[in-house]
């Protein structure tokens, strides 16, 4: 019974989610090690700029923005939630711009979750409205649909509709999928596709249904969970503290 206990979370509380969002945050953070080895300090790793470390990246981004969607019916400040998350990549948009505009983040993942969690508590009444599994086919289809929407185009396969270039046209476009000639920012996501996707999760949210979702309230690491707790937090520090432990070490040992 004492074991039984340990491994329940508190009333109201998905462990299993929270635990999720940690691992994929530890994946995250050694992503980000691995870039600051190989653009700040000239370790060379091919593979990371070849497709495993795209596939790396990909599996980080998805997770983190599907598990955001889905955990919004969860919540009951949505609102709240999206303005802090927003203000944080705003602060992480100020800082890299101010001490390494070279490497800046423009529009960067918690833009993007801070926004989509605005725009899914302004539109929630309309899509409570949805049938959930008609959301999620609707989502996932524009998600892949709409893609290659940095690209220039979308569709599928072979399939490709051209977009006229004047939609590419300043920063306000690029907010929405659109950059012009010269943008650059070393984290992108934009509205589209990734909104998109983060809806993929609020509407598979009401396919699993409640009922389903109770074997989740168990825990399996809590320090993953507490690390998925506090995952805005660790984000915000996690960059500056990997960069200065690698910098210690090629002290020590260059």
């Amino acid at each position: 019974m004492e074991k039984l206990a340990k491994n329940k979370t508190a009333p109201g509380r998905y462990a299993l989610l929270d635990e999720l969002r940690g691992l994929d945050l530890v994946s995250m953070m050694l992503y980000h090690a691995c870039w600051d080895l190989v653009f700040l300090f000239g370790v060379q790793m091919n593979w990371y700029a070849a497709t495993p470390g795209h596939l790396w990246q990909q599996s980080i981004c998805w997770v983190f923005i599907l598990l955001s969607g889905f955990c919004v019916p969860l919540g009951h400040h949505t609102l709240r939630r999206g303005a802090t998350v927003f203000g944080a990549g705003v602060l992480v948009t100020a800082v890299t711009l101010l001490f390494m505009p070279e490497d800046r983040v423009v529009f960067g993942v918690l833009t993007l979750l801070g926004s989509a969690m605005l725009l899914t508590g302004i539109l929630e009444p309309l899509l409570q409205k949805v049938p959930p599994a008609a959301g999620l086919v609707v989502s996932a289809v524009l998600f892949a649909l709409c893609y290659s929407v940095s690209s220039g185009w979308v569709g599928v396969g072979s399939w490709k509709l051209l977009l006229p270039q004047g939609l590419y046209a300043n920063y306000l476009t690029a907010f929405f999928g659109f950059y012009p000639e010269g943008f650059f920012s070393t984290d992108y996501f934009p509205l589209v596709p990734w909104l998109f996707l983060f809806w993929c999760g609020y509407f598979l949210h009401g396919v699993v249904g409640r009922t389903r979702m109770e074997p989740l309230r168990r825990s399996v690491c809590a320090p993953l969970g507490w690390m998925g707790r506090h995952s805005l937090v660790l984000y915000l520090l996690h960059q500056p503290v990997i960069f200065g432990v690698l910098w210690a070490i090629f002290q020590i040992f260059h």
